[in-house]
């Protein structure tokens, strides 16, 4: 084999980022596509030249697919993967895992059942910024680290949220800004600054006719110590690039959008930045394809030489793992422990 065959499931508004993402890598090539609207996935497989279908079993029924690539609403994910997983289909999962910690149980389980590999995407652990940070934080150029926040003051329409009947709801959603649009920053945190011991939080749905979180607050004790905040929102007009900030005692390192913004390390106060150029601050369909090339060849890789992806399943549970624990607090209005 010299190229890994994909197929996707969902040809909504993240589908087409993935075939594209598809197209850029040399190891990999799209074979098929589908979408319960057939408008939908006729244009779009014949757009990247690929098979199409309304039904995702006949898909699965393919002998010459190897990935599946899930891009249905969130609460459908668990299923649809453990259906690629018992076809014997590696999955390729858009973030989150699924919006229960018992359905992402069983889709790690079914994938590991059946001897296939599993990803959830969080492309932007691939961005030259975060690449960066991870590297100063694990060779202790920052020292001790003391605090890591993320901000993601991002904007949405009330007609992105009536874009479809699943958007902004409890049972296909599972959350709002945090669930569907922080989630990423919620990878970084724990990628970054390591597990969490304890959240205290606040939710609101103050801009949007939804029934999930636009505005949402967390203060954040780290198993290292060290503390931090998370405000996720899609009701800060227009919108803002995401930002990472972490602080150490022998320097600070704020990344915003894929680069870094700031880089504030003794020794290396003259270390050349590269700015920002795109973010999903008010347009989902803004955001760069770089992450999902970066991480569909990860797992393109991991299939032709037998590795495990660079993120895995478990790293998918962990964070909607801390969201749920988010909503916990905000419900109860007290601190919320996290056990691993």
């Amino acid at each position: 084999m010299d190229k890994v065959r994909f197929a996707i499931v969902g040809c909504g508004v993240i589908g087409p980022t993935h075939a594209e993402a598809i197209k850029n890598v040399d190891i990999a090539e799209l074979k098929a596509v589908c979408d319960i609207i057939p408008e939908r996935a006729k244009a779009m497989g014949e757009r990247y030249g690929a098979e199409w279908y309304t039904d995702y079993k006949e898909l699965l029924a393919r002998e010459d697919i190897d990935v599946v690539n899930i891009c249905v609403p969130s609460g459908l994910h668990a299923d649809i993967g453990i259906e690629a997983a018992k076809a014997g289909k590696h999955v390729l999962v858009e973030k989150p895992i699924d919006i229960t910690l018992e359905k992402a149980d069983a889709l790690i389980e079914a994938c590991k059942k059946a001897g296939v590999k599993l990803t959830v995407i969080s492309q932007h652990r691939f961005d030259p910024g975060i690449k960066e940070l991870k590297n100063a934080i694990d060779t202790g150029k920052m020292g001790k680290l003391v605090m890591a926040d993320a901000y993601v003051k991002w904007w949405r329409t009330q007609e992105y949220y009536e874009s479809g009947d699943w958007r902004g709801t409890w049972a296909l959603d599972g959350g709002g800004a945090l669930m569907n649009q922080s989630v990423h920053f919620v990878d970084q945190l724990l990628y970054l600054a390591g597990p969490v011991k304890e959240i205290t939080a606040y939710c609101g749905t103050l801009a949007h006719k939804i029934e999930v979180e636009d505005v949402a607050i967390a203060i954040i004790k780290y198993k290292n110590g060290a503390l931090g905040v998370i405000q996720g929102s899609t009701a800060c007009y227009p919108g803002f690039k995401e930002r990472l900030e972490f602080h150490g005692t022998n320097g600070s390192v704020i990344v915003e959008g894929p680069f870094v913004k700031d880089w504030k390390i003794k020794g290396e106060e003259n270390k050349e930045i590269t700015a920002a150029s795109f973010s999903g601050a008010s347009d989902p369909r803004a955001i760069g394809i770089m992450g999902h090339i970066a991480q569909i060849r990860d797992m393109a890789e991991a299939v032709l030489y037998d590795r495990a992806p660079s993120i895995t399943g478990e790293d998918g549970r962990r964070a909607v793992q801390f969201i749920l624990a988010v909503y916990e607090s905000s419900r109860a209005g007290k601190a919320v422990a996290i056990s691993e």
